[in-house]
Formats: structure tokens, sequence, C-alpha cells
């Protein structure tokens, strides 16, 4: 089930990302005044937005039926790993099923926007010549032109705010327990704020072994490799002071692979705050 949601997760990714991508489109954007414009008036109509958002919220809302009708049979108790808080959701509860599908997929795409926000920081100095960098600014345009002290901290305070809006419901529907007091929510808040950053480490290394994958094996000219490599010069520039070199053999990104490893997995290893789920109170649930 687990393998399932992902791959469900992805798809919906995708129908938000095509969304997202025909807006732009320069056919959408172009008046009958101009050659492209009369072209695309003559022509078809082209794709409706409306389309892949509708079926977006299908998949949401159609997997959290299914969910509910199989997860009980088969034993299966929902998780979503915060990195520091775990929450776990009743399959036989429909409630907590679209809750569940609803926030496995949001999981999903701020991981994917953390990912951008990385790249926007890392690669700000890239110019929009190199395509994938022109598609990460497109996606992220609403925060591309902010200060990088401020884009540093999105993550942080993106984080600790959505806990503070989401527990109310997760305590109603009886997924987390009643805070003790204001202190506490506030706590939970930082603490899922500051893992957020993990989410990174997964995007730095899948960078530096794709970089030092094609540092040594020929893979041709295409632009993914040319964006690889100058996002892992990017990454790699504060360490290039260490005497890692030898020869034509540069053990730079190997070792900021294994730093990576080195900080991140005793923040991992931590104990998370995890909530089982507990018997939903009638009185607050319609189903």
């Amino acid at each position: 089930m687990p393998l399932i949601d992902f791959i469900l997760n992805i798809a919906g990714l995708l129908l938000w990302l095509t969304w997202l991508s025909v807006q732009f489109d320069p056919l959408t954007k172009t008046s009958a005044a101009s050659l492209v414009g009369t072209l695309k008036k003559a022509g078809a109509s082209g794709p409706k937005r409306w389309k892949f958002l509708a079926g977006l919220s299908a998949l949401l809302l159609l997997r959290a039926v299914i969910y509910w009708e199989i997860g009980a049979a088969v034993n299966w108790t929902p998780r979503l790993d915060l990195e520091f808080i775990d929450l776990s959701f009743r399959s036989d509860y429909y409630g907590h099923m679209l809750l569940f599908s609803l926030l496995s997929f949001g999981f999903t795409l701020g991981i994917f926007y953390l990912s951008l926000l990385l790249l926007s920081m890392v690669n700000a100095g890239v110019p929009d010549a190199d395509p994938l960098q022109r598609l990460v600014r497109l996606y992220f345009a609403r925060v591309e032109g902010w200060p990088a002290a401020l884009k540093l901290m999105l993550p942080f305070l993106m984080g600790g705010l959505l806990w503070l809006a989401l527990h109310p419901l997760l305590a109603r529907l009886a997924i987390v327990p009643e805070t003790k007091s204001s202190g506490q929510l506030f706590e939970q808040a930082v603490i899922l704020g500051l893992g957020t950053y993990l989410a990174w480490k997964y995007l730095i290394v899948a960078i530096l072994v794709m970089h030092l994958l094609h540092s040594y094996v020929y893979l041709g000219r295409h632009p993914v490799w040319s964006f690889v490599d100058v996002t892992a010069r990017n990454l790699l520039s504060p360490l290039r002071w260490a005497p890692l070199r030898l020869g034509r053999v540069d053990f730079l990104p190997l070792a900021a692979i294994a730093l990576v490893f080195l900080v991140t997995e005793p923040l991992s290893r931590l104990p998370a705050i995890e909530f089982p789920p507990h018997q939903p109170l009638s009185r607050f649930l319609p189903f």
C-alpha cells in the first residue's frame, strides 16, 4: 500500500505540474494581432487547465474511498513521517483516509517545492539560458525575487505555520491529542519547521551522485547533465578550500555526500514524536 500511495502521489504531482504548465504555453498568451495568436484561434482551443485540476481532485477523493474500503481488510495503518513527527491514521474511518490522502499528496508537493527553493538559492547566478533553471524559475516565480535570507527561512516558517493551522483539525479527528498549552503547540511547530530542512538531503545527494557519474562517464550533451554539473559546482563551492583532489580524481563530491549523511543521519535517528491512531470521537465525526 505505501508503494501504491507513492505512485499515486507522483501521478498527482504530474497532474499539478501539467495544470501549471499550461499557462507557460506561448499560445495561451498571444493575441489575435500576432501570427501565433491567429494560428491559435484558428486551430483547436488547446488544453483546458481545469481538467487537470479536476483530475487531481478526483484522484485524491477516489483513492481515499479505496483506502477506506480495503485498508482495514489488509490491516494497513497509513503513516505520515514528517521527520520529527509521525502521524498515524485509521483506515476504517473515511474521514481519516480523506485527510491522509490530502496530506500525503501535500507532503509530496511540499518536497517538490522545497527542491525548487534549494535550486533557486544555489543557482541564483545561473542565467535563464539554462532551460532547466529557467523552468525552475517559472514554477517558482512568486518567490524567485525574494532575498536569499528570507528564502532560507521559508521552510521553517511554512512548516511551523502549517502545523499550527492543521493541529486543531488533527486533534478534532483524534489523530493527535490536544496540547496541554500553547507553548507545547509552538514547540511542536518549531520541531516540524526544523525537520523540513532534512528533505533537502535527497536532492543534494542525488545531484552529487549524478555529477560524480557524469565526471567519469560520458553520457552525452543533454541539458540535464549541464544543469547537474553547474548545480553540483555551486553546492560544492563552500568546500572548495579542502585539498581533496589527487591528480585527475576529485574526492570533493564523495566528501560532500559523506558530510550530508554525517549531519542528517543522527538527526533522522532522533526519537520522533509519535501519535498513534486514537479512537475517534463520534460526536465530531459525521462519517
